[in-house]
């Protein structure tokens, strides 16, 4: 029988917990879509996550506008972030931006999605809350998660009917595209 969503997290989790090297994906900042975009979505990583702290800071430098999000009930809402670290608050074990929520979306270039794992169609494991799942079909833009190399399989994910694919995954080392 195939392992649940609940089962793979865990082992996931517990994988990179074990597995873990820091590493930067800085390199992703040479992609084509990067290279040309305006405005980005990202993430402040936590642990053991990829980090996007060389990522974040290299979009500030180019002059991209950086959005964050923000929990709010079972949505994810966008902040712009300058970098400033005092505009940055700790909520249940996430690193939130402080500041009015961006209303218009619609010129989001490329949008960093945090993952546990990516299967070989671009479907993505998350962390489980469901944040990204309700937000991506509302993204405009290129759509790339983040994840250490072991966390790229060739095995494919169980799905559900809103599971969106990502358009391609970012390991330390390389950018997989997944054909459309």
């Amino acid at each position: 029988m195939a392992e649940s969503k609940k089962e793979l997290r865990a082992r996931y989790r517990r994988d990179r917990k074990q597995q873990y090297i820091p590493a930067t994906f800085r390199h992703l900042l040479s992609a084509p879509e990067m290279q040309t975009a305006r405005c980005v979505t990202s993430y402040l990583s936590i642990d053991d996550e990829p980090s996007t702290e060389h990522i974040n800071r290299g979009l500030l430098e180019k002059g991209v506008t950086l959005l964050l999000p923000r929990v709010s009930g079972k949505e994810l809402h966008w902040v712009e972030w300058n970098g400033d670290k005092s505009k940055i608050k700790e909520t249940k074990g996430l690193l939130e931006p402080i500041g009015n929520r961006r209303s218009d979306i619609s010129d989001i270039d490329v949008v960093i999605v945090p993952a546990l794992h990516i299967d070989q169609s671009g479907y993505r494991l998350g962390q489980g809350g469901g944040f990204y799942d309700r937000a991506l079909p509302t993204l405009p833009g290129w759509k790339v998660g983040l994840v250490y190399g072991r966390e790229l399989s060739s095995l494919s994910l169980p799905i559900e009917s809103h599971d969106i694919p990502l358009d391609a995954a970012a390991t330390p080392n390389l950018i997989v595209r997944f054909a459309r």
